[in-house]
């Protein structure tokens, strides 16, 4: 994985092109070019949300809702290398985890397994946000989607954010929602993802999350 994230001619060409435009959609909503980024992934209705820190210390705000094109499975975890299930839980990004020179146009490693996949033994491998709209376990965007997160994701992390959050439900977990998919195996998994959840819908930030006793805890 290329550690300079915008070492190729495309990434660069994407950047310099997208730039312009989503300097003045930022604009218009406050924001500013190279602010801190959160995003969100919502599974059953194909959502990718990129949220931005307005000011040091400041609740998140929405800046743009992406369709996800395409992802792999059905709803629920990845649990093994080679099931075609795309990840469900809690990720991050380093600059080392973006990939300008990706066969799938630009992506972003969202470092599957972490220690909460493996503290349950599950297994897998470059599992990615990228373009070109197919999937074999990953989150694949638009090309011109992907051209706008990673752009935005750049600017953050060459701004001084060390790393962006990448959280990934499999729908939005209000009460009601649980209680439809109640007989689900999935129940308890996605109790303990809605802890996260109800972190940042409370409190407008993502939350500093851990893994204690084979759970997600959240600070």
């Amino acid at each position: 994985m290329a550690t300079d994230f915008h070492s190729s001619i495309r990434s660069r060409d994407v950047i310099a092109r997208v730039q312009p435009g989503l300097r003045d959609e930022l604009r218009q909503k406050g924001l500013e070019w190279g602010a801190p980024i959160f995003v969100r992934i919502f599974k059953e209705s194909k959502q990718l949300e990129v949220w931005m820190e307005v000011e040091a210390g400041s609740r998140f705000r929405l800046f743009k809702t992406y369709e996800i094109c395409t992802f792999s499975g059905a709803l629920g975890p990845k649990l093994k290398e080679g099931d075609l299930q795309s990840p469900e839980g809690f990720y991050f990004v380093t600059p080392e985890r973006m990939n300008p020179s990706s066969r799938f146009h630009l992506s972003f490693n969202l470092g599957y397994p972490n220690a909460y996949d493996r503290a349950h033994q599950r297994t897998g491998s470059a599992l990615m946000v990228h373009g070109s709209c197919v999937s074999i376990g990953c989150y694949a965007m638009t090309d011109g989607g992907i051209e706008e997160i990673y752009a935005l994701a750049g600017a953050a992390l060459r701004a001084g954010q060390p790393f962006f959050r990448v959280h990934v439900f499999p729908f939005a977990l209000a009460d009601e929602r649980l209680r439809e998919h109640q007989d689900s195996p999935w129940q308890g998994f996605w109790e303990n993802l809605k802890e996260g959840y109800d972190y940042f819908e409370r409190a407008g930030r993502p939350p500093n999350v851990r893994v204690r006793a084979g759970r997600y805890v959240f600070d």
